[in-house]
């Protein structure tokens, strides 16, 4: 009976071994699966002074073992946190022709005081060999402002409106100085070149004389009046006219022939109260009702306009 407990032992001693050998067989790939992840080598961020809005690059080598490597997939743009954002990640070459994948993040929150946070931990599948770890990387970030002012100096909550400094309107002041006596200088010249002008013409042109004269007399009706347009009209011609010479005059100024009916009739009115007033029994204010002075003036308008 010894003999059968003691053969069933050796059987049962003999198994073990086999079995654990057999458990075991299954945990063998673990450890390819435990050096299928390696440690990458990283250039941080600084680890303090953020505030909000800074970016912070990791720099990951691609290389293992002193061969390049390529990533099988570069991390996505993604809000990490309350406090970071990971922008489009890329990879740069250095002078030595180097390859780095660059992961950068953004700080898209202030704190009301200084807190500490962490670049999350990563891990970048490569296309052949071992995937790239990344350890989570703790930073400190800082708020925009204190909470409460320090109230020393002008270290105040609220500070006073900025007085916004004077343009200086000297040069502006100077330049529209010059330019109105400019402007001034320009119109004077111009008036005494017009005033020049109608004296000139006041003194040249028969009708512009005639003109200036007849203004002068009071009565427009006196003979006076009459003879200053006589003398227009012989000036003009350079000799004598009447009645029966007016088409030679009209033929040699013919800027006056659209005023013809009003110098045959002038003619006639003037042969009428210098050589017949006594026999005419026309009324003395009808005498004085020839517009001589509208007759004076169309006449000078129409020399001003042959003139220029």
């Amino acid at each position: 009976m010894s003999l059968v407990h003691a053969a069933v032992l050796a059987l049962v001693l003999a198994a073990v071994p086999a079995g654990s050998a057999r458990a075991a067989d299954p945990a063998t790939p673990a450890t390819p699966a435990a050096a299928a992840t390696t440690a990458a080598t990283i250039e941080q961020p600084r680890s303090f002074g953020h505030v909000l809005g800074d970016v912070l690059t990791q720099r990951v080598l691609l290389e293992h073992q002193g061969r390049p490597i390529e990533p099988g997939a570069l991390p996505t743009a993604a809000r990490i946190d309350l406090w970071l954002e990971r922008r489009p990640s890329r990879i740069e070459t250095d002078a030595q022709g180097k390859r780095w994948l660059a992961v950068e993040y953004q700080v898209i929150n202030a704190p009301r005081a200084l807190a500490a946070i962490s670049l999350p931990a990563l891990t970048i599948a490569t296309a052949s060999g071992p995937a790239l770890a990344l350890p989570a990387w703790p930073v400190s970030i800082g708020p925009l402002a204190p909470a409460e002012a320090f109230g020393q100096g002008d270290l105040q909550p609220l500070r006073p409106d900025r007085p916004v400094a004077a343009l200086a309107t000297y040069p502006i002041e100077q330049h529209l100085k010059f330019s109105l006596l400019a402007l001034l200088a320009v119109l004077l010249a111009w008036l005494a070149w017009w005033a020049w002008r109608n004296m000139r013409e006041a003194q040249q042109l028969p009708f512009a004389h005639a003109w200036r004269e007849l203004k002068r007399i009071d009565d427009p009706a006196s003979p006076e009046a009459w003879r200053v347009l006589h003398r227009a009209l012989n000036r003009s011609a350079g000799r004598v006219v009447h009645g029966a010479s007016l088409p030679q005059l009209l033929a040699d100024a013919p800027y006056l022939r659209p005023l013809q009916p009003r110098l045959e009739d002038f003619y006639r009115e003037s042969t009428r109260r210098f050589f017949f007033a006594e026999s005419t029994a026309a009324p003395a204010e009808a005498q004085a009702a020839y517009p001589l002075k509208p007759l004076c003036r169309a006449l000078r308008n129409a020399e001003k306009r042959h003139r220029h």
